[in-house]
């Protein structure tokens, strides 16, 4: 069980996009130039400059306009598609169980980005590795939390104990659908083995552009199968030549300091 997790209750998300810019700055990201494509979300796109994101979705139902908006992002998923398909292992859990990339490790195969279920991943083409939201990891060890809850005005998004999480989210939709709201929901808790996440939902998943039933692609599992033994054995291979070379190194400057030893003995 996860220790900490995010509540994102979108009944009450106005869009100011505060999250979207606590996020640009803590992270220090640089703006992007969009171009508006007929709605008032923008960014349209995760991007490697882009980890956070107010998703605003407009449907007509029987003449009436009605608003879907939510803060979206990584989903610092249990069942993770983009560790199972990292050849390199650089995508893994922290101790917290949030989901980070090792840029040191990433090669850039961008296979994280294609097996996303909620396609979140953006990628550095300059610096050749992937990018997305880290949960402000650095914050939440530190004690602190994650500068996109950190920045809402309306409690929409609460950090806090996941036991404490649950049962505000459930108390919620029970007041939702009190009100009216029938197909309120909660959505992260059992998707994918369960999010870091959670969401309060007035309606179905799609409505606010989230995948109904996301779920690791099966191709990623054969691969993962397939390949992880293989991927242990390379870094274990690496790591014995590390430590050859690194004996190597030192028998050669253990021998180049007893010549010296010994040849200052004889003057």
């Amino acid at each position: 069980m996860r220790s900490q997790i995010c509540l994102i209750d979108t009944s009450k998300c106005i869009g100011c996009r505060a999250c979207q810019s606590a996020c640009k700055q803590w992270n220090q990201l640089p703006a992007e130039s969009t171009t508006f494509q007929g709605s008032y979300e923008n960014p349209p796109y995760f991007s490697c400059m882009t980890w956070t994101k107010v998703v605003f979705r407009e449907h007509n139902d029987n003449g009436r306009t009605s608003w879907y908006m939510s803060k979206q992002g990584c989903m610092h998923c249990t069942d993770a598609a983009c560790i199972l398909a990292c050849p390199t292992g650089a995508i893994h859990h922290t101790d917290h169980e949030t989901v980070a990339i090792n840029e040191i490790k990433c090669i850039g195969c961008n296979y994280c980005a294609a097996a996303c279920a909620f396609r979140v991943i953006g990628f550095d083409r300059s610096a050749n590795f992937a990018k997305k939201c880290t949960f402000c990891y650095e914050r939440i060890r530190s004690g602190l939390k994650p500068a996109c809850t950190s920045a809402c005005p309306t409690g929409s998004l609460v950090f806090g104990e996941e036991r404490t999480i649950i049962r505000q989210a459930q108390d919620r939709i029970e007041q939702l659908r009190a009100n009216g709201r029938s197909q309120a929901r909660i959505y992260g808790l059992n998707e994918v083995q369960g999010t870091a996440m959670l969401y309060v939902l007035e309606d179905f998943p799609d409505r606010y552009g989230l995948p109904a039933d996301p779920s690791v692609p099966i191709q990623t599992r054969i691969w993962n199968a397939i390949y992880g033994p293989l991927r242990i054995a390379v870094v274990l291979a690496v790591t014995f030549s590390l430590w050859a070379n690194f004996n190597k190194n030192r028998e050669l400057d253990e021998g180049k300091a007893s010549r010296q030893d010994a040849g200052g003995g004889k003057r």
